[in-house]
């Protein structure tokens, strides 16, 4: 598949004057080692991948990538043409922040002795939106989702009491200006569409043609 006019994405004037953080987004078969083929692309170049997650997507076996990294608009374009180069690799698009709806999902391990005896901290968890997951006698497991400053700022707010662990999710973003890679995947066949098949004349007649 031929990868010109395939990667998609608005350039601004922010994207040429230096770096940003972008989201890769790669459609692809879920075969294996082509995520560790991916890997290599960025860690030939010395770019440091922040955020990675894969999931299945809109259509049946087709995986969704999304990688998170902060570099110029120049570099991003020229990794994005390096996926594509994949074998398994159907569509790549790289979108900065205003381009795309993203959340991630960060759990915080709290004291549940702290939460009953302060209510300081049950309104911080009020306040950001805070769910629970699991309550135990010794811990509460709460979940918050939001951009990664929201959940930053939880972090530094109950490191005073008591946070005894702390997770958060690679990215998960939709693109907002698009209608869906199964729109693309049909230009795409209409492009290249498949070979027909041809029934052999020859394929009920084994036994008479191949016997000497």
């Amino acid at each position: 598949m031929s990868t010109e006019n395939t990667i998609e994405h608005k350039i601004d004037q922010a994207d040429i004057d230096g770096k940003q953080e972008y989201t890769i987004t790669v459609y692809a078969e879920n075969r294996i080692g082509l995520l560790n083929r991916i890997a290599i692309i960025f860690s030939k170049r010395k770019i440091n991948i922040e955020s990675l997650n894969s999931s299945a997507s809109e259509i049946d076996g087709i995986h969704r990538f999304n990688i998170v990294i902060t570099e110029s608009y120049e570099v991003v374009r020229k990794l994005a043409r390096q996926i594509e180069k994949q074998i398994e690799v159907l569509k790549v698009y790289f979108n900065t922040n205003e381009e795309i709806i993203w959340q991630e999902l960060a759990l915080y391990k709290v004291s549940t002795d702290e939460i009953a005896e302060k209510v300081t901290v049950e309104r911080l968890l009020r306040q950001y939106g805070a769910s629970a997951v699991v309550i135990r006698k010794d811990y509460t497991v709460f979940a918050v989702t939001g951009h990664r400053e929201e959940t930053d700022a939880l972090v530094k707010a109950l490191e005073p009491y008591e946070l005894i662990e702390f997770v958060r999710s690679a990215r998960v973003a939709i693109i907002k200006d698009s209608a869906g890679f199964h729109e693309k995947l049909k230009e795409f066949e209409a492009f290249e569409p498949g070979e027909e098949l041809v029934e052999n004349e020859f394929l009920d007649k084994g036994e008479k043609i191949f016997t000497m």
